[in-house]
C-alpha cells in the first residue's frame, strides 16, 4: 500500500512546486542582498573595521547569511523532492549546524562587549581590543566546529555497510546526522547548553547595567541605549531559538493537516521563522547605531535603486 505522505506528494503539481521555490527564493535572495549591503557597509569604512562591535556584527552576518544560503539549498532540494547520498546531504547539514552555532555565541560575546562599554568605561579601550575580538571570534568559531566533528564521529556509528546503496530514501533534513540515538541525545543536550549559556550572558549583562545606571557617575541616555542593545540581542536570540523548532512543528503537524494546508503553513512558517530573524534583527541594529545609519541607509538606497534599473533594462 502506497504511504498517505508519497500520496500527498504525488499531487503536488510540477507548477506548483515551481511557485513555492519562488516564494521562498525571493525573499531569501532579498534578505541575502540586505545582509550584503550591510556587510558592504561595515568594510567601507576603516572606522567600522577597528570597531569591536562593528566586527562582531560583520561575523554575525557572515554566519548569518551562509546559515540562510544552506536552509535554501536544503528547502528547494526538499520541496523539488531530490534524494541526496548520505554524504552529501551529512556535509550540507553539518555546515548548517556549524554556522547556526555561531549565532547565540556571537549574540552573547556582542552583549559582553556592551557590558564592559557601559561597566567599565575607562577599561574598555584596554579591555575590548582587536586582538582580544579576533581571539572571541576564534573561540565562536571553535566551539561549533568542535560540536560538529563529535555529531559526525556519532553518525558514523550508523551502520551504513548494511545498505545496499548510500542514496538516502527521504528528503534530507537534520534528523540525517540524529540517525543514531546517541547522538540526537547529544545534539538536545548541546543544544539546551548552548542556547541556556547565551541566555543567561545576556540576561546577566543586562541586570549589570542596569544595576549600573543607578549611578550618577554614568551617563544616561547611553546607558538606556545599551540596554536597548541587550534587549534586540535577547530578542535575537528568541528568534533564532524558534528557528530549531521548524522541524519538529512541520513533523507533527504533517499527519493532522490537509495536504495543501500544511504546504502554505510551512512556506510561511520558512520565511518567517527561518529567514527573516537571520537579517531583520542585524538590519535594525544597524538602523540603531548613529554611526552606521547615514552610511548603510545610503547603500541601501543605491542598492534597490540600482536592481530597480538592472531589471528594467
Amino acid at each position: 500500500m502506497v504511504s498517505n505522505s508519497s500520496v500527498a506528494v504525488e499531487r503536488q503539481s510540477e507548477l506548483e512546486r515551481i511557485m513555492v521555490s519562488v516564494f521562498t527564493g525571493v525573499p531569501c535572495v532579498v534578505l541575502l542582498t540586505i545582509n550584503a549591503i550591510i556587510l558592504f557597509t561595515l568594510r567601507s569604512k576603516q572606522v567600522f573595521r577597528e570597531t569591536s562591535r562593528y566586527v562582531l556584527l560583520t561575523n554575525l552576518l557572515v554566519a548569518d547569511s551562509l546559515f540562510m544560503m544552506i536552509s535554501q539549498i536544503l528547502y528547494i532540494l526538499a520541496n523539488s523532492r531530490v534524494f541526496l547520498t548520505y554524504p552529501v546531504c551529512g556535509t550540507l547539514i553539518v555546515y548548517a549546524m556549524l554556522t547556526e552555532s555561531v549565532f547565540p555565541l556571537t549574540l552573547a560575546v556582542m552583549s559582553i562587549e556592551r557590558y564592559v562599554a557601559v561597566c567599565f568605561p575607562l577599561r574598555h579601550s584596554s579591555i575590548v581590543t582587536m586582538r582580544s575580538t579576533a581571539a572571541a571570534i576564534a573561540v565562536v568559531w571553535a566551539f561549533p566546529c568542535v560540536n560538529v566533528l563529535i555529531s559526525v564521529v556519532l553518525m558514523c556509528q550508523f551502520p551504513f555497510e548494511e545498505l545496499d546503496n548510500l542514496e538516502m530514501s527521504r528528503i534530507c533534513d537534520s534528523f540525517v546526522v540524529l540517525m543514531v540515538p546517541v547522538a540526537a541525545e547529544y545534539d538536545r543536550v548541546y543544544n539546551i547548553l548552548l542556547f541556556s549559556t547565551a541566555g543567561f550572558t545576556m540576561t546577566s549583562t543586562f541586570i549589570a547595567v542596569l544595576i549600573t545606571a543607578r549611578s550618577a557617575s554614568v551617563e544616561r541616555n547611553s546607558v538606556r541605549k545599551v540596554q536597548n542593545t541587550l534587549l534586540l540581542h535577547m530578542i535575537q536570540l528568541v528568534l533564532g531559538l524558534s528557528s530549531r523548532i521548524f522541524i519538529p512543528v512541520s513533523v507533527t503537524l504533517f499527519p493532522v493537516m490537509r495536504w495543501i494546508s500544511f504546504v502554505r503553513m510551512m512556506n510561511v512558517m520558512y520565511v518567517l521563522v527561518v529567514l527573516l530573524p537571520r537579517c531583520l534583527s542585524s538590519l535594525i541594529y544597524g538602523l540603531r547605531d548613529q554611526t552606521i545609519r547615514p552610511v548603510l541607509l545610503s547603500n541601501l538606497c543605491f542598492g534597490f535603486t540600482l536592481a530597480a534599473r538592472n531589471q528594467i533594462s
